[in-house]
């Protein structure tokens, strides 16, 4: 009787030993996945992001926004007329070279409001080469080094009794709890942004039909602050992930496997509340509010 409880007993030791360290091995995988795709989705333009999404929102700009602001600029474009000709004393002092510069200033608003979305994709490119040039700087240093821990792993296992084990399991658990709920923020903080940059680049032709005026031109200037903001965001976020990168490097896997594992849990949460503040922050450098 004694065999088949001791055989029984070694049966359940080896099953929470190798579930604990599949478990481990998940935790750090798990991180080392998102934190790489957070680099290969920032690195992308908005229309090489989802080529799908972005027709789709182009032809939707072309078809109901820009027929808007092709009203709001005649509007614009009349008050400024209005206003060059009361500004000389009623036309009695008027100069001839300003119907020109409003003739030249109609054609360059024209001009803007029919390549709306070149414009901002050209935005999005520039911010677009900083992003590329720093992903090629942390490329290759964004995982956790967690090979050194897990060869060590279950020759610790093996010295741990069986209660030890199960409060081990639950202590996995939990941190792998953690670590996917951490994936599930990172995701909606990278897709958010993506979802938002398409909104945002929808309704541009009704920002870019105000900027032919002086007055109205603010809600056209404000609207490119934003849009910058949000193309160097990307930016901000890869200086978080180069960040994190640096910081897990430097976590002593093979010492301490508990350490390991809740230290890589914080550098995560970290880079969580870093990449949500990347907004706001890119927002105030901007000076877009």
């Amino acid at each position: 009787m004694d065999w088949l409880l001791g055989g029984l007993w070694d049966s359940i030791k080896q099953g929470l030993i190798e579930a604990i360290m599949t478990r481990f091995a998940n935790i750090f995988d798990s991180v080392n996945q998102q934190v790489g795709e957070i680099a290969t989705n920032v690195g992308q333009t908005p229309g090489a992001w989802n080529p799908g999404v972005y027709n789709m929102v182009r032809t939707l700009s072309e078809t109901a926004v820009i027929p808007i602001a092709g009203m709001i600029l005649t509007f614009v474009l009349c008050y400024e007329l209005i206003q060059l000709i009361i500004e000389k004393n009623n036309m009695h002092e008027f100069d001839v070279f300003n119907i020109y510069k409003w003739i030249f200033k109609t054609f360059c608003a024209v001009y803007i409001l029919t390549h709306t979305f070149d414009l901002v994709m050209g935005v999005f490119a520039l911010a677009q080469q900083v992003v590329n040039a720093s992903a090629g700087i942390i490329s290759g240093s964004l995982d956790v080094g967690a090979d050194a821990a897990l060869a060590n792993l279950e020759a610790m296992l093996q010295a741990l009794g069986v209660w030890e084990l199960i409060g081990l399991w639950l202590e996995t658990f939990i941190v792998d709890l953690c670590m996917w709920i951490l994936t599930i923020i990172i995701f909606v903080i990278i897709f958010g942004r993506m979802i938002e940059i398409y909104l945002t680049v929808s309704v541009a032709p009704i920002p870019f039909a105000t900027m032919a005026n002086r007055e109205w031109g603010q809600i056209g200037n404000g609207y490119l602050k934003s849009l910058f903001a949000l193309a160097f965001q990307g930016f901000l976020i890869m200086v978080c992930v180069a960040i994190y990168a640096v910081l897990v490097q430097n976590i002593p896997v093979a010492g301490n496997v508990h350490a390991a594992i809740w230290t890589t849990v914080g550098y995560t949460v970290l880079l969580c509340f870093a990449l949500f503040k990347t907004g706001s922050l890119s927002k105030s450098v901007f000076s877009a509010h």
